[in-house]
């Protein structure tokens, strides 16, 4: 097994899920190895398998021979069946020459709605998509994107839900964290969301909709947890929060390793997105028994139901979104209810175990396929 990722610069969703992939992936059927062309070693410096990184700017230079040499060396040595490729530069530049270098089984996960890309990416996944044997889709939402938008035979494209471990759901440290070490001793109630600080992920809805039941719940405090990916964005909300004479309402805390923790002592959490492809936070909230009020884009809808596990709302749409956090702020037994129904769901069907089975079952397919 051959994973090759556009970057590992930052502990997003995608790079958590292929992480869990690679160390849960059955030893005794398959040996992983892993690529990526551009690298942070201050957050990721051990990895579960054999690691390889490729500096790699632009695919279309001199640099980009070599490295597209140095991967099908790579390929060749180390006898790769399967390659499975995650993000644009992955599936339009490594996927074929990963194809030209004999790896008989290739394989894209698609993650998102398309948001990253360019027109030029458009055409291109047009011509490349040929190469794949599979895609899996992280969403039905983004499985129909990709057969609407890229052209895939629909029975070449599967849904294939990201999984969380639950074990480390149930083994959290909730004294790990506290109210008081947050500044929140005197919250009435604490809204949560979780989100690099990026326009895409909303969170300026969530900042009006602070504003909104500050109204009616003057104490309720809403964190929000997630590193800075765009500076000008990040100014945006600390202006809109300041206008809205919110600073000690809306808490920005960063990024932190102890999200599951801050889960543990919250009340509700928020999804603010206005593009999701399927939404790893969303799914981690649900497991904590957490009451979820989300947008409807991408597969929120698939994870999250609406009026029994949380709220849907439209994305863009404070007033909604305010409301729904209202209600549950208002009904202690709702909250609970709701949160339990969301943590079944989770167990039912959204566990790294079933995840992996789903997987696993994929590559034995192709791979009996091949001989």
């Amino acid at each position: 097994m051959l994973f090759i990722i556009d970057e590992l610069c930052r502990l997003g969703g995608a790079e958590r899920i292929l992480l869990r992939l690679i160390r849960l992936l059955p030893p005794e059927k398959y040996r992983a190895s892993l690529v990526t062309f551009r690298l942070d070693p201050a957050v990721f410096h051990d990895f579960p398998c054999s690691f390889h990184f490729l500096p790699l700017r632009r695919t279309y230079d001199f640099n980009a021979v070599k490295m597209g040499l140095k991967l099908r060396k790579l390929i060749r040595s180390e006898n790769v069946a399967i390659a499975h490729t995650f993000f644009e530069t992955s599936d339009l530049w490594a996927g074929p020459i990963a194809r030209l270098s004999g790896v008989p089984i290739l394989i894209s996960s698609r993650r998102d709605l398309g948001i990253l890309r360019a027109s030029k990416h458009r055409l291109a996944y047009r011509f490349v998509n040929r190469f794949f044997d599979r895609v899996l889709a992280v969403s039905q939402e983004v499985r129909n994107y990709c057969i609407a938008e890229d052209g895939l035979p629909p029975e070449k494209v599967m849904t294939l839900y990201n999984g969380i471990e639950l074990d480390q759901i149930a083994s959290r440290d909730s004294a790990a964290v506290s109210r008081t070490g947050l500044g929140c001793a005197e919250a009435s109630h604490l809204i949560i969301t979780a989100a690099n600080i990026r326009r895409v992920k909303g969170l300026d809805v969530l900042v009006r909709a602070a504003a909104i039941v500050q109204r009616e719940f003057p104490r309720a405090v809403f964190l929000i947890v997630g590193g800075i990916l765009e500076p000008e964005y990040s100014r945006e909300l600390e202006e809109l929060t300041r206008s809205l004479s919110l600073s000690d309402t809306v808490k920005f805390l960063g990024a932190r390793k102890d999200v599951m923790p801050l889960l543990a002592i919250s009340d509700v959490f928020c999804l603010p997105s206005r593009s999701e492809g399927f939404s790893n936070a969303l799914v981690e909230a649900m497991a904590s028994g957490l009451p979820c009020v989300a947008t409807r884009v991408g597969g929120n809808a698939e994870a999250l139901a609406d009026g029994q596990s949380g709220y849907i709302v439209d994305s863009d749409a404070p007033q909604a979104m305010a409301e729904r956090i209202l209600i549950l702020l208002r009904d202690p037994e709702q909250r609970h209810r709701m949160g339990q129904r969301g943590k079944e769901a989770v167990e039912s069907r959204f566990s790294a175990h079933s995840m992996m089975t789903q997987l696993v079952d994929v590559y034995d397919e192709l791979m009996a396929s091949r001989k």
